[in-house]
């Protein structure tokens, strides 16, 4: 695990992109831990940044959101780089012979998936055939390794890989609809499914350990270069997702697993009906009588992957939106107090230094949201683009800023900047050509030099603005089910010149 104590308390300025591994250039239809990342990390690296952000990097569920995943613990086996299977002998030139043919730009989600399952199966059946001689059976420090994982993350692993077979073997129904000694196994039951369905648990282990390697390595190649990984945890897990199946004490459900509330946003800036998410809302008085075991194992795996984390809607740590269950919009729910104060203590407590959190601190926002952050020195979110939505003055334009925060141009789930400057109000583009003396030509630099500019320790910027983007690679659109998380972009748009211009921007200011 990585060394947390010295990072939140000082004033290291950082400068960094936003890009999910899911963007990277890729021959297998989505981006993945291959060549095409250790490629984005040495163009980080020429490029003088210091940090690279990710989305939540857990198996993605319905809707592929990375925000919607079967697991809180367990890797996104679809960013498996298929060769590594292909070095180790366990994929043949002959296996892609059909592969389809892939937008460059776009992740085709649906057949995509079809193929990466059908090559990792191929791989994983090679693996276990023992009169196939490939590096990886045939390599001790290998099933040593492989062994060690499947040991050490028992705890979510076996749960994850048992309700992940109990998926397939039900062709993707969700725990809740399953037959009686799974959905709701006895310690015998269990164990007679583990053993009915043992090839398709193994399957999964096997993904997660490959995940793990090429994780690892990854991570370890950025750090050795100077880049730290800022990771991202979302507040609430999927409904479908093996730690509400194995832990249904911990969530508000009635008898048949079924939710009581959900959770949800009010309306807001991105939705006049609110947002409704549908996961299932925590009991934080069973938690708090745990001493919020399950939350600190958690954070403390998260924190093994990265260096630093995002709390993805922070603000349900001090009140939720509670909607109940059945409804088609979030606009009748309720805000409900969460335990803030004293979960954050007993996680730093545990922790053993200053948590390396950054809290998404966005939306409906009132005092004591803010107390809570600043209570624990987390640093917030600043948002340059909504500084120019309200024509007053506003915490989000830099001249208000304080240093422990996170300036960004805008996040995953705005629009790209060039795309929002298009688009927004006349009186918006005539503040930000004002406020920068700029006629708005270059607007992506523009704010790109306003975020590394600002005093903020973290400057971070999403690869679409880097790149100057239209709407057309907005990565997500709150409240839209269809179109999102599919952007990738090519090695032909890592530059020299893009480099240059990012390292000479860094540079002058301090990062």
């Amino acid at each position: 695990m990585a060394d947390h104590s010295n990072q939140g308390k000082g004033y290291e300025k950082y400068a960094g992109i936003l890009a999910h591994p899911t963007s990277f250039p890729s021959p297998y239809g989505v981006g993945d831990l291959g060549p095409g990342a250790y490629a984005f990390i040495d163009f980080l690296e020429r490029a003088g940044m210091n940090l690279w952000q990710v989305l939540p990097l857990g198996h993605t569920g319905f809707g592929d959101s990375p925000y919607q995943s079967f697991s809180a613990f367990a890797g996104q086996p679809l960013i498996i780089s298929l060769d590594d299977f292909k070095e180790a002998g366990l994929l043949w030139d002959d296996d892609f012979r059909d592969m389809p043919n892939w937008d460059p730009n776009r992740v085709e989600y649906g057949k995509m998936i079809e193929f990466k399952n059908e090559m990792q199966t191929r791989a994983y059946h090679r693996f276990r055939d023992p009169s196939i001689k490939d590096a990886y059976s045939t390599n001790p420090e290998f099933m040593d390794g492989f062994e060690a994982f499947c040991r050490d993350e028992a705890e979510w692993l076996d749960d994850y890989a048992l309700f992940m077979a109990g998926k397939f073997h039900f062709n993707g129904a969700p725990w809740y609809t399953w037959e009686d000694s799974i959905k709701n196994p006895t310690a015998k039951s269990r164990a007679e499914w583990k053993e009915k369905l043992a090839d398709l648990v193994g399957y999964f282990q096997f993904l997660q350990y490959i995940f793990h390697r090429e994780w690892t390595a990854l991570r370890e190649y950025a750090n050795n270069k100077n880049i730290k990984i800022v990771g991202d945890v979302p507040l609430f897990v999927s409904w479908d997702s093996a730690d509400v199946w194995c832990h249904r004490k911990l969530f508000d459900l009635d008898s048949k697993g079924y939710p009581k509330t959900v959770a949800g946003v009010p309306p807001d800036y991105f939705s006049e009906t609110g947002q409704l998410w549908g996961n299932p809302l925590y009991k934080w008085n069973v938690h708090k009588k745990t001493g919020y075991d399950w939350w600190i194992k958690r954070i403390r795996h998260q924190l093994t992957m990265t260096d630093f984390l995002r709390i993805d809607h922070f603000r349900g740590f001090d009140r939720f939106w509670a909607v109940p269950y059945g409804e088609e919009t979030a606009v009748n729910g309720k805000w409900v107090k969460a335990p803030g104060v004293n979960f954050f203590t007993q996680l730093e407590a545990n922790l053993g230094y200053h948590m390396p959190i950054i809290a998404e601190d966005l939306g409906e926002i009132d005092q004591s949201v803010i107390d809570l952050r600043d209570k624990f020195d987390l640093p917030g979110m600043k948002i340059l683009q909504f500084a120019f939505e309200n024509p007053d003055e506003n915490d989000f334009l830099p001249h208000n800023f304080t240093r422990n925060c996170v300036c960004y141009t805008g996040t995953h789930d705005n629009d790209t900047t060039l795309g929002w400057y298009k688009k927004c109000y006349e009186q918006s583009r005539d503040k930000l050509r004002r406020y920068y003396n700029t006629d708005g030509n270059d607007v992506c630099w523009t704010m790109i030099r306003a975020c590394f500019s600002s005093v903020a320790n973290m400057a971070i910027v999403p690869m679409q603005d880097v790149l100057c983007l239209d709407s057309w690679a907005r990565f997500n659109t709150p409240g839209s089910a269809e179109g999102n998380w599919t952007w990738r972009f090519r090695y032909e748009d890592m530059t020299r010149q893009l480099e240059e211009r990012l390292y000479e921007t860094a540079k002058l200011y301090g990062r």
